[in-house]
Formats: structure tokens, C-alpha cells, sequence
């Protein structure tokens, strides 16, 4: 709990004397690291932005140790400047680490970052580090929100050298859906430097500050989604190049040489993914420099969310090669095993009589007729019992009445309740690392066998360690169908699960969470969800929310058994 984290809030002033940063140095993995204060500084400013111009005011004069609410209790501060500081804690109730931004309740800003602390907490997105809580007590304001020990931020990233075209595609993908999201509930970041962008282990970026950094510092904008939207393309920028795409040098990064304004990242380094290259130039404020590419701008997290979906997808890199050493003898090969023995005398050469052939002696001669004499026997009374029950059928021919009775019956049967066959699926992972969740297992998940079953990875906790808000399955049903009852049977415990599914003009299967409905959902081992009516539709998604411990390695696993559909 002591050691410090890549959590902690960015809280870097864009200008004015330095932050009195607690020694962020000896830790280069913090988020307010006084370097990075200082690579903030430089950043340019695109006009978009208004900062406050409030006086300086005092900052809490508070220690190590104090505790708010009797239950956060302050360890480490991370950052304090212009009226407010930041500090990691840890809360005593849950035994977490947490982060906490402090401010006097007269500062100019603090109900506006109060404010923009409960919505940001009410959007509940797990691409974003949430807000705990957010109090007015005893003439201070502070707002509490995770703290992620195991991520890495994109400063420390980006430190390394250029991203492979896949993890920059994994960036701007999870960004522009993550903000996409956010501004559809009225949300904007503007703050969105890779400070504020954390890589989790599983591979998934979290947003840190969404309303709240821009609130502390007083910043505003008359176009917030344009704001954001530039600020997406420059951290996909400079995944693709490690160069700022601007003149000045920022967050540990070269800016653009004076003079040539901005350059594609094809142009600025050798190798870049020319679709990624092309589409940082779309996002970014470029002066035009989109029209000789015939691409419009993106102006939008949406529409650079449309953007990323409408590029082939970059798959992975093949894991390398590595021969096996060379083949080598060991001291067992070389020893005495396998050679002849030695002769020690004369003794040893006397012949030893060999054993007479399988069943060629007198006893084996018995043994063979007897075997045969027994399958004889039972041929006989096989053949027997056979012609026995075929003379019994014949003498009990079936009722024709009754044959047209049933005959009847199932004619008049409904059409609805019927099965409803399952073409193919596959695993649906949009929020992790690679996008896959153990998709060989898949088709165990609708094969008729309840032995057999399709599982995901195996995670820290019921909520998927609070690294993502689900996984699922989508279900092709090879054409648009009457979707009546879903039945999903599970192995392991209680799992909760959703039904969602796309809509029935749906020309191909969606890629994006957002492409889904949803349309009910459901707990326990054995769940049936049947939406309030029939849905027409051709992709079907089972999401799963909740785990059950696995019992074997103290880890949660969800266990899909069997998927049937009827209409």
C-alpha cells in the first residue's frame, strides 16, 4: 500500500511557478510526477481552451495520517498547487488504496468540481477510473476515486519508443468508444494528455479525470467534443511517431520541428501504418492538410469511433519463432544402456532353451477350443432372441387410427417455440487486451453436449477485477430469426448474464458494444431470458456480468454449458 502508483490523479497546471510536487522523481511512475508538471507547461495552447485566472489561494494545510469522514486516511500527496492538492489514501472501511484531490469549500472552483465529480461518477463506465465519492465536510471539498496499482501510464509508455501499429490501434479504438460514451451523457475530458491515460495489465486503457481535471483548473471550451477529439489524435500521434505534433517539446516528448508545421506520421518516421497515419491527421486540427487524402475530418468522438470500425482490423503480431537448442547426447545416451553386455567367462555363453510359441502347447491347445466352442454357443443364442422379438412385432401391427391422431396433432402444433438452430459463434471480448476470451472453447457453448463448456479467463474477482464490464458470445443465427427464449445453462455456480441483440436490419455483424440492444437479463446456473416480446433478429449477444468463484485456483471463471434458442 505504501508504494506509489500510476493512479494518481494528473493534476499539472498548464502554467504559472512550479507545483510544490512532493518528490515525484525518485517514483517515475506516477501520474503527477514533477517532470511531467513541468512537460505540461510547455504544452500548446490550441485556443480551445479558457483557463481561470483566479488568485492564488492557500492550500489545506494538512499531514500524513489525517483522516476524512473516519475513513480515508491520507498517506502520500501526490501534487499541491494553486488551492488544491491530491494525495494517495487509503480507505479503512474497504481496506483499498484510493485517490483524493482536497480544496477549501470557498475555493472559486469547488462546486464546479463538485459538480463535475457526481456526474462523471454517475456515467459508471468502466473505461474510465470512477469516482467514489465526492462530499462537502468540515469547510473542505474533496472527491475520492480509484486507484489502479498495476497500471501503466501512457507517459511511461510512450517513453519506450513508438507503439506497434496494433497497440496504437488498441489506443485510439478504446479512447474515441470511451469518450464517444461519455459525450453522448454530456460529459467532456479536456485534459486528455497521457497523463490522463492509464494501459491496465489485461491490456485495457482506462480514463483518468473525465470533467474533474478540467474543473480543478478552470478549464473550459466552446467546442468540447472538437477538443477532445484533437486530443485523441495527438496521443495516437505520438503512439506512431514518439514525437509531439506540435513545435514545442511536451510530456517527455520532441516536438515537431519550427517552421514545417504538421507533418503525416508516415512522413516523420519510417514504417508507420498508413491507415493509423491517415487517421491521426483526420482527428487532429490540420489546416486542410486531410484534402489531398480526400478524407474528411473527424470532429467528433463518434465519428472518429466510426472512423476506427471502418478500417480493417490490425490483428496482432505473430508471437516469434525460437528454434529449439541443438541436439545434444547426454551422459544417459552415452552410457552402458542399449550396448552388450560384457562376456565375463564361459559361464554366461550356455544356451537358454526359448519358450514355446503362444497357445502352441498342450494347454493352450484346450484353451483355444474352448474359446471357441463359447462364441459359438453364444452366436446361437444371439440369432435366437433376434428372430424372437421380429415374429412378436409382426403380431402387433400399429393402430392406423391412432397413426392419424398424432399425424393430426402435430400438424395443428404452433409454430412458435420452436428451435432455433445456432450457425456459428464467436467470443466477444471489446473491452480487453487482444479482444479474444478463450475462443478455440467457443463452439462447446452450443454443441448439444452439457459435459462440455466454453470458459472465460480467470479473474481476480466476480466484477472481472474491475478490468471490464463483461464478456459475452455472439450467436449467428445464419439469418433473421424469431428470437422467443434464450436458455443458457452454466457450470461453476450462479452467473449473471444479458441478452442483447442487434438490430434486425443489421447488415453484418457489429463490432462495438454500442452495436447492441439490450434486451433482458438473468441470474443463477440455469437462466432462461426471454425478452417482454419476440425479437426479430440474426446476431444475438449473451453478456456476461458477474462470475462465480472457479474453486480450483481462487479465481472467478464464467462456464457456459449449453445455449438453446427457441422462437
Amino acid at each position: 500500500m505504501a508504494e506509489r502508483s500510476t493512479a494518481a490523479v494528473d493534476v499539472a497546471d498548464n502554467s504559472g511557478d512550479d507545483p510544490l510536487t512532493a518528490k515525484a522523481g525518485k517514483a517515475t511512475t506516477d501520474g503527477a510526477a514533477e517532470s511531467q508538471d513541468t512537460a505540461e507547461k510547455t504544452a500548446p495552447d490550441t485556443g480551445s481552451e479558457r483557463q481561470g485566472t483566479e488568485p492564488t489561494i492557500a492550500t489545506p494545510e494538512l499531514h500524513s495520517g489525517h483522516k476524512l469522514a473516519r475513513r480515508y486516511r491520507l498517506e502520500e500527496c501526490v501534487t499541491r498547487l494553486d488551492g488544491f492538492s491530491s494525495w494517495r489514501a487509503v480507505d479503512e472501511k474497504l481496506r483499498r488504496a484510493v485517490g483524493v484531490h482536497l480544496l477549501p469549500a470557498d475555493h472559486p472552483r469547488a462546486r464546479s468540481v463538485l459538480a463535475a465529480a457526481r456526474s462523471s461518477a454517475l456515467l459508471g463506465d468502466p473505461r474510465f477510473v470512477q469516482v467514489l465519492d465526492a462530499v462537502e465536510e468540515n469547510d473542505l471539498v474533496y472527491v475520492v476515486h480509484e486507484w489502479l496499482p498495476d497500471a501503466t501510464e501512457l507517459t511511461a509508455l510512450l517513453a519506450m519508443g513508438p507503439m506497434e501499429p496494433h497497440d496504437a490501434y488498441q489506443l485510439v479504438d478504446q479512447l474515441s468508444q470511451a469518450m464517444a460514451a461519455a459525450h453522448r451523457e454530456g460529459l467532456a475530458h479536456l485534459r486528455l494528455t497521457p497523463g490522463a491515460v492509464l494501459r491496465s495489465s489485461t491490456g485495457q486503457y482506462r480514463i483518468r479525470g473525465l470533467a474533474v481535471n478540467a474543473a480543478l483548473r478552470g478549464i473550459t471550451a466552446d467546442g468540447p467534443q472538437r477538443a477532445d477529439t484533437e486530443a485523441i489524435g495527438a496521443l495516437l500521434y505520438a503512439a506512431l511517431t514518439q514525437r509531439w505534433p506540435y513545435e514545442n517539446d511536451a510530456y517527455g516528448l520532441s516536438g515537431l520541428p519550427k517552421g514545417v508545421g504538421l507533418i503525416a506520421p508516415d512522413q516523420v518516421r519510417a514504417g508507420v501504418h498508413r491507415g493509423l497515419s491517415e487517421l491521426a491527421m483526420r482527428a487532429l486540427v490540420n489546416d486542410g492538410a486531410t484534402a489531398s487524402r480526400q478524407e474528411p475530418p473527424c470532429t467528433t468522438p463518434d465519428e472518429l469511433a466510426k472512423a476506427v470500425a471502418a478500417m480493417p482490423r490490425i490483428r496482432p503480431p505473430e508471437p516469434a519463432f525460437t528454434s529449439p537448442p541443438d541436439y545434444q547426447r547426454t551422459t544417459y545416451q552415452q552410457g552402458a544402456y542399449g550396448r552388450p553386455a560384457p562376456r565375463p567367462g564361459p559361464a554366461a555363453t550356455q544356451p537358454v532353451a526359448a519358450p514355446p510359441p503362444p497357445l502352441q502347447s498342450r494347454t493352450g491347445r484346450v484353451l483355444k477350443w474352448t474359446v471357441a466352442a463359447l462364441l459359438i454357443a453364444a452366436l446361437g443364442l444371439g440369432s435366437w432372441q433376434i428372430a424372437d422379438k421380429l415374429i412378436d412385432r409382426d403380431k402387433d401391427p400399429v393402430d392406423p387410427g391412432t397413426s392419424q391422431s398424432n399425424s393430426g396433432e402435430k400438424n395443428t402444433e404452433d409454430k412458435s417455440g420452436k428451435p432455433v438452430d445456432i450457425t456459428s459463434a464467436r467470443d466477444f471480448d471489446p473491452f480487453g487486451r487482444d479482444r479474444s476470451e478463450k475462443p478455440a472453447g467457443i463452439k462447446n457453448s452450443y454443441d448439444g453436449d452439457p459435459s462440455t463448456s466454453w470458459n472465460t479467463d480467470g479473474y481476480l474477482s466476480s466484477d472481472f477485477g474491475r478490468l471490464k464490464s463483461g464478456v459475452g458470445i455472439i450467436l449467428d443465427l445464419g439469418k433473421v430469426q424469431q428470437v422467443g427464449t434464450v436458455t443458457v445453462s452454466f457450470l461453476g455456480g450462479d452467473t449473471s448474464v444479458q441478452l442483447l441483440a442487434a438490430p434486425e436490419d443489421a447488415s453484418s455483424e457489429p463490432t462495438s458494444f454500442d452495436g447492441f440492444r439490450k434486451l433482458t437479463g438473468g441470474t443463477g446456473t440455469n437462466v432462461s431470458l426471454k425478452p417482454d416480446k419476440p425479437v426479430q433478429a440474426r446476431y444475438v449477444l449473451l453478456w456476461l456480468t458477474e462470475l462465480p468463484p472457479s474453486g480450483d485456483d481462487g479465481k472467478w471463471r464464467g462456464k457456459v454449458s449449453e445455449i438453446k434458442i427457441t422462437s
